[in-house]
C-alpha cells in the first residue's frame, strides 16, 4: 500500500462527509466507514477504496493498520454482523440508510471481534460516525443496536454452529455456495477450517529482486529502518514481515531492490525453473510479479515473452519490469490464445481465476464472486491451456497455476489437458516440494490459507515428451 504524504489530519471534530461533529471520531474509523460506504454502496472495490482514502486523510503508522483491519474485517465478516444487526435491530439490514448500516456494521465489528477495542470506543463512535452521516435520526437506532449488542453479542455468536454448509456460511461470514462448495470438494474439516482462516488478516512477504541484492541482504537494511523479518521457508528470496511496512512508499521498492508478492505466489516461478539462456513464455503476465522473478532467476540472461491483452495492464508491466531492472523481458500486448512464435523452453500459464485463494487480502471478493464466473472463466483456462501447449518445443515445461481454490478451475483443469494432449505428462511436484504437496493428487501442489498462511494457490507442472 502506498503510503499517503505526511499532512495535518482533518479536524478532529468533522466528520467522515465533512459535517460538524458533537465528539472526536478517530481518524482510523473515519478512513474505515468511508471505505465501507464506498465498497457497498457504490462498488469500489475495497483495496482500491482504502489506498484512496488513506491518502486523502494522511494515515501512517498506528492510524493506517487500523484502518486496514477495521475496513478490511469488516467487508469480510458482513454476513455474520449482518445477521446480527437484524436481530437486534429487528427490521432487514437493507430497509437501513446506508450510513446507518455502515456505522452499525463497523460498530458490530470492533465491539464482536477486535478485543483490543474497548466496548465505550466502539459504540460511541459508531453513534458519532451515524451523527455525522446526516442519516435522518439513524444514530439513535445505532445507539440502540450497540448497548443491546454490547448485553447479547458475544452470547448470540458462541451458538451459531457450522454443522452444515449453511450454517458454516452464517459463522464464517462466506456466501452460502461457496461454503457448500468446499464442504463438497475440500471435506467439511478442511472447508471450516480454510473459512474461518479467511477471516484473518492477510500475511504480508516480500521477494528480494535478486538482480539487486540477495534476501539477507535485504533483511538487513529493512531491519535499519527497524522492520523485522524472518526468512520464507525454501524460498530463498523471499521474507515474511513481522511488522508492519509501507513497501511501495520505500526507497527500497523505487530502487527495485523488493516487491510486495505472497510466498504462494513466488512458489510459481520456482516451480517453472527457468534457466540462463532459455526463452520463457508468460502468458497473462500482469502487473509482472511473477515475470520479473523468472527473469530474476534467469539472472537476466535469455529471453521471457510477457504476454498482457489489455494496454493499460501490459504499460504497467512493463513499467515494473524496468523497475526491477529484468532487462530481458519483453512485453507483447495480445491475447494469450495467439500464436506468440512457438519453440519455447518453458512456458507459464497463470490466466484469470475466481480467485478464491486470495479472500484474506481481497475481502469483497467473496461477495462478488459466483459458480457462474467460475464455469466461464473455467472455459477460458481450457481455451488458453489448449494454445500454450502449442508454443512448446519438445522437451518442454508447461506450469500452469491458479490463484483460487476450485476443482473446475485446477485439479479437473490439468486432467483433462493430458486427456487431450498425450504428449504431455506430469512432473511429480508432491516430491520435489512436500511442504506444499497436494492432499489429493500427488503431482500437484496445493497451498491453502489455514494450513499454510499464505494465499491459496494451485500449481502443476508437465513435460512436452513429443510434438502432438
Amino acid at each position: 500500500m502506498t503510503r499517503a504524504p505526511s499532512r495535518t489530519s482533518a479536524p478532529e471534530r468533522t466528520g467522515p462527509q465533512g459535517r460538524a461533529s458533537s465528539k472526536a471520531v478517530s481518524p482510523a474509523r473515519r478512513c474505515a466507514f468511508a471505505v465501507l460506504r464506498r465498497t457497498f454502496d457504490e462498488g469500489a472495490y475495497a483495496d482500491r477504496a482504502l489506498r484512496a482514502e488513506v491518502e486523502r486523510l494522511g494515515l501512517d503508522g498506528r492510524d493506517l493498520a487500523l484502518a486496514t483491519r477495521l475496513a478490511f474485517g469488516t467487508v469480510q465478516l458482513r454476513g455474520t454482523l449482518d445477521h446480527l444487526i437484524e436481530a437486534f435491530a429487528g427490521r432487514p439490514v437493507a430497509a437501513l440508510d446506508p450510513g446507518t448500516r455502515a456505522a452499525l456494521r463497523l460498530g458490530l465489528f470492533q465491539l464482536c471481534f477486535l478485543d483490543a477495542v474497548p466496548d465505550h470506543a466502539a459504540v460511541d463512535e459508531s453513534v458519532e460516525l451515524a451523527k455525522a452521516d446526516g442519516g435522518g435520526g439513524g444514530h439513535r437506532l445505532v445507539n440502540a443496536v450497540m448497548r443491546r449488542a454490547q448485553r447479547e453479542a458475544r452470547d448470540r455468536l458462541d451458538r451459531l454452529d457450522d454443522r452444515t454448509p449453511e450454517r458454516a456460511a452464517l459463522r464464517h461470514s462466506h456466501p452460502e455456495w461457496l461454503a457448500g462448495l468446499w464442504w463438497e470438494e475440500l471435506g467439511p474439516t478442511a472447508a471450516r477450517a480454510l473459512m474461518a482462516a479467511d477471516n484473518q488478516p492477510a500475511e504480508a512477504a516480500l521477494r528480494a529482486n535478486l538482480l539487486v541484492m540477495s534476501a539477507p541482504d535485504l533483511a538487513r537494511r529493512l531491519s535499519e529502518l527497524a522492520v523485522a523479518t524472518h526468512p520464507a521457508p525454501q524460498l530463498p528470496e523471499g521474507l515474511v514481515l513481522e511488522t508492519p511496512f509501507d513497501a511501495h512508499g520505500s526507497g527500497l521498492w523505487r530502487d527495485g531492490a523488493l516487491t510486495p508478492q505472497s510466498r504462494a505466489s513466488m512458489l510459481v516461478s520456482r516451480v517453472v525453473d527457468p534457466q540462463p539462456g532459455e526463452r520463457v513464455l508468460d502468458l497473462c503476465a500482469a502487473p509482472g510479479a511473477k515475470a520479473s522473478h523468472l527473469a530474476a532467476l534467469m539472472r537476466d540472461d535469455g529471453v521471457v515473452v510477457a504476454v498482457e491483452r489489455r494496454p493499460a495492464r501490459a504499460r504497467a508491466l512493463a513499467a515494473n519490469c524496468a523497475r526491477l531492472r529484468a532487462h530481458c523481458i519483453g512485453v507483447r500486448v495480445a491475447d494469450a490464445r495467439e500464436d506468440h512464435g512457438g519453440g519455447f523452453d518453458r512456458v507459464l500459464v497463470d490466466p484469470p481465476c475466481s480467485g478464491l485463494g486470495t479472500l484474506r487480502g481481497r475481502p469483497d471478493l467473496r461477495w462478488r464472486a459466483s459458480r457462474d464466473a467460475i464455469a466461464q472463466l473455467a472455459e477460458l483456462q481450457r481455451e488458453i491451456l489448449a494454445a500454450a501447449v502449442g508454443q512448446l518445443r519438445p522437451g518442454g515445461v508447461l506450469v500452469y497455476s491458479t490463484c483460487t481454490i476450485s476443482a473446475a478451475e485446477n485439479e479437473r483443469q490439468v486432467q483433462g489437458l493430458l486427456a487431450a494432449h498425450r504428449a504431455l505428462e506430469p512432473d511429480d511436484l508432491g516430491s520435489d516440494y512436500p511442504l506444499w504437496k497436494h492432499p489429493g493428487v500427488a503431482d500437484h501442489l496445493l497451498l491453502m490459507p489455514h494450513r499454510h498462511q499464505t494465499d491459496g494457490f494451485f500449481i502443476a507442472r508437465m513435460r512436452k515428451t513429443g510434438s502432438g
